[in-house]
């Protein structure tokens, strides 16, 4: 185990309160930055070939004020989260053995790269593709497409986001895997019903045509069949120090 004393509870809650304060005021700080480049953000999405269509109108006293306090949000969440998760590991790291917290410290910048990776391939993929979907169905029956801002920005956030969480995927898995909880045997034994709950996903935050279906369902699958890789890779290490700890122990 990694050198440091043994805690009481009101020094593990004092711990633990300081952690989450640090959080709190990185998140305070994130948001006051956020509402200042949310204007700049909003400008360079109404940029973007997706959003030329568009006429940003509001529909409603408060849209305007609630996609301003949204893209702040979104900014303050990206700029925190991986603060937060580095006060998550300062606060279990005295309970893990000093290979597995400079192992577990990786886990940090691996999972906001995925987290990014999810939302660029979303907003730069699958929503304009989506887009031009809808435009289409639009198209076929003549109807005229008058956009607001809050629709926009509303279609764009609920896509985005998810995806970007599902794309934690092979850290969660590897995560579990550490921790005992799974391992690869039970990852395929369960591969049937995991690519039907992430087909299920997949087409749920797409919409009913066949390339957008397959644009973000094949990613989904290739991520599972990456975790149950990583996953066979974390438990191999696992088994051979564990075998190594014994023959240790016999000698």
């Amino acid at each position: 185990m990694i050198q440091e004393p043994e805690l009481t509870l009101v020094e593990h809650l004092t711990e633990l309160r300081k952690r989450l304060i640090i959080v709190a005021t990185t998140f305070i700080l994130s948001l006051a930055l956020g509402f200042w480049m949310a204007p700049k953000t909003l400008t360079f999405i109404k940029q973007q070939p997706t959003a030329a269509h568009v006429e940003w109108n509001v529909f409603g006293y408060t849209d305007g004020l609630m996609i301003y306090v949204k893209c702040a949000l979104i900014l303050a969440i990206l700029i925190t989260l991986p603060i937060a998760m580095h006060q998550i590991w300062l606060f279990v790291k005295p309970g893990l053995l000093e290979k597995e917290a400079k192992g577990t410290i990786y886990f940090i910048p691996v999972s906001f790269l995925l987290f990014l990776a999810g939302i660029s391939f979303s907003y730069f993929i699958l929503f304009p593709l989506m887009l031009n979907f809808m435009s289409s169905i639009n198209d076929s029956i003549g109807a005229l497409e008058t956009y607001g801002m809050q629709q926009y920005f509303t279609f764009m956030f609920n896509l985005i986001i998810p995806v970007g969480i599902v794309f934690e995927l092979p850290v969660i898995i590897l995560f579990l895997t550490k921790l005992g909880i799974i391992t690869p045997d039970r990852l395929r034994k369960m591969r049937k019903l995991s690519y039907f709950i992430l087909v299920v996903v997949g087409v749920s935050i797409t919409p009913p045509d066949f390339i957008s279906d397959f644009i973000i369902v094949v990613p989904l699958l290739l991520l599972f069949e990456i975790s149950i890789l990583v996953s066979s890779w974390s438990y191999k290490k696992q088994l051979a120090k564990q075998a190594l700890v014994e023959e240790n122990l016999e000698n």
